[in-house]
């Protein structure tokens, strides 16, 4: 099983139980070269940032320890998101749709039933190495499709350049024509014998010219197409817009909003889901509820923007206020704007269209 990927990946088994470290650690030993533990509650956060894992395997005796634990990781370690990891969650029976439900929601990336042991015991190498694999296409930071298509419709805009600057030039050279047959007429009859013909040479000059912008454009019709066809599939490609807010309601008011606009919503109810949304999916812009329990819009964007791959990623403020304070403070914590509810569907939809006009 050994990969490039699971050869110099770091594993790090955390339970507060030491006899279930040890057999889970020999579990992994034969697939996986760095596999570690973390048993000591006191060093929990410590040991995660020291470690810096790649996949975190969560081997509690409960579910309830394991939503404990990573709760607490993320606020007692604010380097729990700037790592890039995937979570692995070990569970019994009864805990299994309950865990179902989190991965779901993206609190967690994978689940595996495993308390009382059960025959299949290569699950969990196996469930390791898809998350190392998953990381691994993921390490390459990539621009999103909304960044590309914004690209994409900037060289769609060539064609339009090019005609124009193709057009001027021939006006140009008309008026350069036209300008030396007027001074020709000018010149006197016996001067004009002596520069006719350096007259007709310039005329016959411009000749070449023309037709070089003829020949130029039939050159570059096939790269307009393929810059035609580049803009048509730009437009079919949908901006990721992440709306953190607790309250669902708020939630189905957005989504109505916009549901004629052309974006792919996703949702978090609190800063703690939106950054383990984060983990996996690059939003090209995100609307974030200033007011939340836990952790608060300010602090959950603050987090946002200390992770490299996110820090020009625009973040609109939604709040209940519009005080001078409110502002300032979502300015300072890295939103780019900020909206006051009940929302305006018009000033809602402008201002996320030109905060996605600035990422390109």
């Amino acid at each position: 099983m050994d990969t490039p990927a699971s050869s110099a990946a770091v594993i790090l088994i955390v339970t507060d139980i030491t006899t279930d470290a040890t057999l889970v650690k020999n579990l992994l030993n034969p697939e996986f070269e760095h596999v570690l533990t973390s048993t000591d509650p006191d060093k929990f956060a410590g040991d995660f940032v020291r470690h810096r894992p790649n996949v975190l395997v969560m081997a509690f005796n409960t579910l309830e320890k394991s939503e404990r634990y990573y709760l607490g990781l993320y606020r007692m370690c604010p380097e729990v998101h700037q790592y890039p990891h995937r979570t692995v969650i070990l569970c019994s029976k009864d805990e299994m749709r309950r865990a179902y439900d989190l991965c779901k929601k993206e609190y967690f990336d994978d689940y595996i039933l495993f308390w009382p042991m059960t025959h299949d015991t290569l699950r969990l190498p196996m469930t390791v190495l898809h998350a190392l694999r998953e990381m691994a296409a993921l390490k390459a930071v990539e621009p999103s499709a909304a960044e590309f298509a914004a690209q994409a419709r900037h060289l769609a805009e060539l064609e339009k350049m090019l005609d124009q600057q193709i057009a001027q030039g021939g006006i140009h050279i008309e008026k350069a024509s036209l300008a030396m047959e007027q001074t020709e007429q000018k010149i006197g009859r016996f001067k004009r014998e002596e520069i006719q013909q350096h007259f007709r040479a310039a005329a016959e000059s411009a000749q070449p010219l023309k037709q070089w912008a003829h020949e130029f454009k039939q050159e570059c019709e096939p790269l307009m197409e393929s810059a035609r066809a580049l803009n048509a599939m730009a437009g079919r490609i949908r901006p990721i817009v992440l709306i953190v807010d607790d309250d669902e309601f708020q939630h189905k008011i957005i989504a109505k909003l916009l549901e004629e606009e052309n974006y792919h919503l996703i949702f978090a109810t609190d800063g703690f889901e939106a950054l383990s949304i984060l983990r996996k999916t690059q939003p090209d812009i995100i609307l974030m509820d200033v007011m939340m329990p836990n952790m608060n819009g300010m602090e959950t964007t603050r987090r946002v923007k200390a992770i490299s791959q996110f820090a020009k990623t625009p973040v609109i403020m939604i709040t209940g206020k519009s005080e001078g304070k409110v502002v300032v403070d979502s300015l300072k914590a890295g939103a780019s704007d900020f909206v006051v509810k009940p929302f305006d569907r018009v000033t809602l939809i402008d201002k996320i269209a030109r905060a996605l006009s600035k990422i390109a």
